[in-house]
């Protein structure tokens, strides 16, 4: 799936078109934009946010495990060379702590966490 990124000449709203969904990019107000979407990387924090919280209820399902909710809350931080991204789950429903311990382990089995703890390279080119 490609994702595609346009913007014009007015402030910094970005459309991001991926497949048949619509999203929005923006910069906050003091830096020159209308806040009219997340500032760019905050997208990396719902990714994050997002797989984790799938990831957890298709296991959950998968294993029968009584999980009534989850909530996922993923927050940025610029730590001396490196990003941190600090992820705090809660598990909602009558669970035991062996179901509590193995859901905390899937959590760094979503496709977003994996990525993002791997080498990650990105190959730039000009299109004509």
């Amino acid at each position: 799936m490609t994702a595609s990124a346009r913007i014009g000449r007015a402030n910094y709203k970005t459309e991001i078109t991926l497949g048949t969904h619509t999203l929005y990019a923006d910069e906050l107000k003091d830096h020159g934009g209308q806040d009219e979407g997340p500032e760019p990387p905050e997208y990396l924090n719902v990714a994050l946010a997002s797989c984790t919280a799938i990831t957890l209820r298709m296991y959950a399902d998968r294993k029968n495990i009584p999980l009534e909710g989850v909530r996922v809350d993923v927050e940025s931080v610029k730590e001396e060379w490196k990003t941190v991204f600090k992820r705090k789950i809660v598990l909602e429903g009558e669970l035991t702590d062996e179901h509590r311990q193995r859901l905390l382990e899937i959590a760094d089995k979503c496709p977003v966490h994996k990525t993002l703890t791997s080498p990650i390279e990105v190959a730039t080119t000009l299109a004509s």
